[in-house]
């Protein structure tokens, strides 16, 4: 029999295999059933590379294992395909952001196959599209979806995110679609992941943040309780971005005479691209094919703009469609002027470094923290490929600017010292991709002991070196073991043995990995309760981080070596040496 057949035999008989596996499926799967097959293995692709690439579990060597798992794609791939990550980013930065090269072919080859991202790769439309199916068994509601220039609403969306980024603040991480899909997965599938894999008691604690990121990514989901692929149709800033390409496209979707006005390709379309007259709305149509699949003889085609055109079916004018809003470009761009400026200047900000308190201290190889705060999508990738849980996203005690965008919470843990993966999977090159030798001389802060609770400074008699071994471990040696309050022979000779044995940082070494605190916290805070806070602490801020746009960190540390030394001898021989140069006192 040949299961290629779209009905039914020749004989009358019944309809092929394949059709009735498609037919099973569900209407569309019989409608398209190529784009469903695409859309599948893109999805499945997806989830591949969050919970398998981006993983960091594995072994000890973080980044030869994440490498080792890209032998196709890397974890970030789906980010660098959403145009609006990458331009709203150099916009915003006024910088080059490596991914723009990516959305640019995908643009590209959506001008022969037009919104083909959402209609077949994009994994939050595939996402939305089984929540509509699970919506769709179970509850009744409208197939038209909203009328009238609704469905313009992304483009005022797009205006506002647009207006943001010319002014300095990104906030398309908020609305584009892989962020908040990468965001929803990090904070709600990520620790179940780990949760199941590693132990719970590895998952860090939720914060307001997260449950809000968590409860919009749901809401983006129940959109669908309104009318199919609501959040596509009206809302999504990065399908309004395929949608402008669309007048460029060099394919239509074509109605020829033989249509027998039954309106099943009205019905089947998932993007409400079709007029009641059968026309085309050509910036909404994604090229799915389902409605060419659903009608009965055949009338619809998808061929060149500019390919003879056979008769065409005439049909009875339908009403206009509403026209894109001026005003609503408008308002839409004045929202996002008006949220930049509150974000940047207003009461919004808020945050600890402007109440008084120490700056975030932020992932190895971030680049300065304006710069920062304009290229951080709060995409949720670097969440996911961190081992340990070390980066975990800023609530909004740091102010809304800096909402879900990456820290180092060394309370929880510190830098694994052969991990490099944040920077690996970041999009926009807020953390720059580090070679392992790099990222291991950046400096994300300086460790510094409180005295006043640190054990052997008080004089406690246990042997407390935590924070020593700890360093130690991680290859770093920067803390070093001296005797303070030695006690004096009559001779005014020390008296060996005597005084306390107490750990100081060598801040020329220390690159404020957080493996001490995290020691101490565990230990001291955690488990022994002796102390309210780990005594020692990465703090960062001005002369204590390297925050740097280009160049090599190994090449600075080298620098600041010679420098040290040439300062030394200036000392020894009771000067300093010609085009020699002061160091910070914290480095000298």
């Amino acid at each position: 029999m040949n299961v290629f057949l779209p009905y039914r035999s020749p004989s009358g008989g019944r309809p092929g295999l394949l059709r009735r596996v498609l037919r099973a499926l569900g209407p569309s799967w019989e409608a398209a059933p190529v784009r469903r097959l695409v859309q599948a293995a893109a999805f499945v692709l997806f989830l591949a590379l969050f919970f398998h690439v981006a993983w960091p579990y594995g072994g000890k060597d973080y980044d030869a294992f994440r490498r080792s798992k890209e032998f196709f794609l890397e974890a970030e791939a789906f980010l660098a395909l959403d145009p609006l990550v990458s331009v709203s980013a150099a916009v915003a930065a006024r910088t080059w952001v490596w991914s723009l090269a990516w959305a640019g072919v995908l643009l590209a080859a959506c001008l022969v196959f037009p919104r083909g991202f959402c209609g077949y790769i994009c994994p939050l439309g595939t996402l939305i599209d089984l929540c509509d199916w699970a919506f769709n068994r179970r509850i009744r509601r409208a197939r038209g979806g909203l009328g009238g220039g609704a469905r313009h609403a992304r483009y005022y969306v797009l205006a506002a995110v647009m207006a943001s980024a010319a002014l300095g603040v990104l906030i398309s991480g908020y609305v584009a679609a892989i962020p908040v899909l990468l965001r929803g997965m990090a904070f709600i599938a990520s620790p179940v992941q780990l949760g199941l894999a590693k132990g719970w008691y590895l998952v860090p604690p939720v914060g307001a943040g997260q449950i809000v990121s968590a409860a919009l990514f749901l809401g983006v989901l129940a959109l669908g309780l309104a009318a199919p692929r609501f959040w596509c149709r009206y809302v999504c800033p990065s399908g309004a971005v395929f949608s402008a390409a669309n007048l460029l496209r060099v394919c239509e979707r074509r109605v020829d005479a033989s249509c027998i006005g039954c309106g099943k390709c009205v019905k089947a379309c998932p993007f409400q691209a079709i007029r009641p007259d059968f026309s085309t709305r050509a910036a909404e149509c994604t090229f799915c094919q389902t409605c060419g699949g659903s009608c009965p003889v055949g009338a619809i085609s998808f061929t060149s703009r500019w390919a003879p055109a056979a008769s065409a079916r005439e049909s009875p004018a339908a009403p206009p469609d509403a026209r894109l809003s001026r005003r609503g470009l408008l308002g839409g761009a004045a929202f996002g002027a008006a949220a930049a400026v509150g974000l940047k200047h207003g009461r919004l900000v808020g945050g600890a470094a402007a109440a008084g308190g120490q700056p975030p201290v932020r992932p190895p190889g971030s680049v300065p923290e304006p710069e920062f705060l304009r290229l951080c999508i709060r995409c949720g990738e670097c969440f996911q490929a961190c081992p340990n849980n070390v980066l975990q996203p800023m609530g909004a005690g740091g102010g809304l600017d800096a909402l879900w965008t990456p820290y180092v919470a060394a309370d929880w843990s510190g830098c694994e010292p052969s991990c490099n993966n944040c920077g690996q999977v970041c999009p926009t090159g807020a953390i720059r991709a580090l070679v392992i030798e790099e990222k291991r001389a950046v400096r994300m802060g300086l460790a510094v002991i409180d005295a006043t609770s640190c054990l052997p400074h008080i004089g406690f008699e246990g042997n407390c070196r935590l924070c020593v071994d700890e360093c130690i471990a991680a290859g770093y040696n920067a803390i070093d073991l001296v005797r303070i309050n030695v006690a004096l022979d009559t001779d005014g000779t020390p008296i060996e043995g005597s005084g306390n044995l107490v750990p100081v940082v060598d801040a020329a070494k220390c690159v404020g990995c957080g493996m001490c605190q995290m020691r101490c916290h565990k230990i001291n805070v955690a488990a022994e309760k002796m102390l309210d806070e780990a005594a020692i602490r990465v703090v960062a801020g001005p002369g204590r981080e390297d925050r740097l746009m280009s160049g090599s960190y190994r090449a600075l540390r080298e620098a600041e070596s010679r420098e040290r030394d040439a300062l030394r001898r200036g000392r020894e021989g009771g000067g300093v040496m010609p085009g020699d140069t002061y160091l910070p006192d914290f480095l000298r």
